[in-house]
């Protein structure tokens, strides 16, 4: 019981964070440090829903971690503000769905019943046929005169999961409604995910784009100092803990959401070891943690299909005798462990985009390479740590039941 009270003890009296919620991932910030040109671009974009007017449709594309997300629901909020504020007549909605969320990200009836209840009514869980649902989003939309902006966060997620076809439904709805109107801002970490929409839904949801590029070194330092005056006590982070996180996360292509993530982890593991003062040896333990958890945390909520792809590539990488990974390999043996395990086997094509998707997480490094006349492609490397590699096999080999 010793232990425990020493433990208890350490969160108890520690005085290293004043505001911890300043690094979590849904605080939202009073200005947004270098992403002014992308919120002015989006209030200007956005700005004729102040006049009663529909706003252009907008996509909003970049890594992870570049503000998009924040820089459109800070928009949104000061939208809401200015309308309060000027006690106008002009209805007004902002809703906002992340489309990766387990709540909605599989079914569009589950998009559409967030939508209704998010406008205050509900529909069943299941049970009702889709359109039935939509005229229910219509009804509730139109019952008064406003315009509703629909923030459809990681978009890209549900059109792998479902299908293009809800985002050119939403886009059409315009013309069933009397006295509402409906924008679309679309968010997605893909750079490539309007290439492979139909032409019909890219000219429709893509009115307007606007590209977030990755934060550099100095940004993110400017952006951790700026949260850790409000996150930690004064004179509790040594000196470089800040620019080390910064250029961590720069080799993590400019990912703000990595850089705050890791100070303040770094922060919980310096209270748990009942440190004074957040040192640079504990940014590399929460650096650690962090790489650990996330890999295991995609491995194990992927599709099957995912799954089985990676498993494949792990096969091939124990395998002494092969120097270099190529696509077709990697096809191959996945081809033998769907028949094994009996799931559906895809095409090459739909393998090569979700290597193409491991590609950008970070689980292998792919390549692409010329093979003269036999076109190109790509040589694979897995970037799973050992400690990641040995807790992934179990991970795989319960999920597909390999034994």
């Amino acid at each position: 019981m010793d232990r425990l009270d020493k433990i208890f003890d350490s969160f108890a009296t520690s005085s290293l964070f004043k505001n911890k919620s300043v690094l979590q991932s849904n605080y939202s910030p009073n200005s947004i440090l270098h992403r002014t040109e992308q919120v002015e671009n989006i209030a200007s974009i956005l700005g004729p829903v102040l006049r009663g007017e529909r706003a252009s449709n907008l996509f909003l594309y970049g890594k992870t971690g570049t503000g998009k997300t924040l820089s459109a629901r800070y928009v949104g909020e000061k939208i809401e503000a200015k309308i309060r504020d000027s006690r106008s007549e002009v209805g007004l909605k902002f809703l906002y769905v992340n489309c990766k969320s387990k709540k909605v990200s599989d079914t569009e009836y589950r998009i559409i019943a967030e939508l209704i209840s998010l406008l205050g009514e509900s529909v069943p869980a299941t049970g009702l046929p889709t359109d039935a649902v939509y005229s229910k989003f219509i009804d509730l939309v139109d019952k008064e005169r406003q315009n509703v902006v629909l923030v459809l966060d990681e978009i890209d997620q549900a059109v792998k999961k479902i299908s293009d076809n809800f985002i050119y439904t939403l886009t059409r709805i315009n013309s069933e409604l009397k006295n509402s109107q409906i924008s679309l801002v679309g968010i997605s970490n893909s750079l490539t995910f309007m290439d492979n929409l139909d032409p019909r839904v890219r000219s429709s949801l893509g009115e307007e784009e606007i590209i977030f590029p990755p934060y550099n070194a100095l940004q993110l330092r400017d952006i951790l100092e700026n949260r850790a005056k409000e996150a930690f006590s004064t004179d509790v982070l040594e000196e470089g803990v800040i620019a080390k996180c910064a250029a961590y996360a720069a080799r993590e292509h400019g990912d703000a959401r990595r850089a705050l993530d890791l100070l303040r982890v770094a922060g919980e593991i310096a209270v748990r070891e009942g440190s004074d003062k957040v040192l640079l040896e504990h940014i590399d333990s929460a650096n650690n943690k962090i790489e650990r958890d996330k890999m295991l945390d995609i491995i194990q909520n992927e599709p099957t299909q995912f799954q089985l792809v990676l498993y494949s590539i792990m096969r091939l990488n124990e395998r002494k005798e092969i120097d270099k990974i190529f696509t077709g390999d990697v096809y191959n043996i996945y081809q033998e462990i769907c028949e094994q395990t009996k799931n559906e086997i895809l095409t090459q094509r739909r393998i090569s985009d979700i290597l193409a998707e491991f590609d950008m997480l970070g689980i292998i490094n792919a390549k692409v390479i010329s093979k003269g006349r036999q076109g190109r492609t790509r040589e694979i490397r897995l970037m799973l740590s050992p400690n990641v590699k040995e807790k992934a096999w179990g991970i795989l080999k319960d999920s597909l039941d390999i034994k």
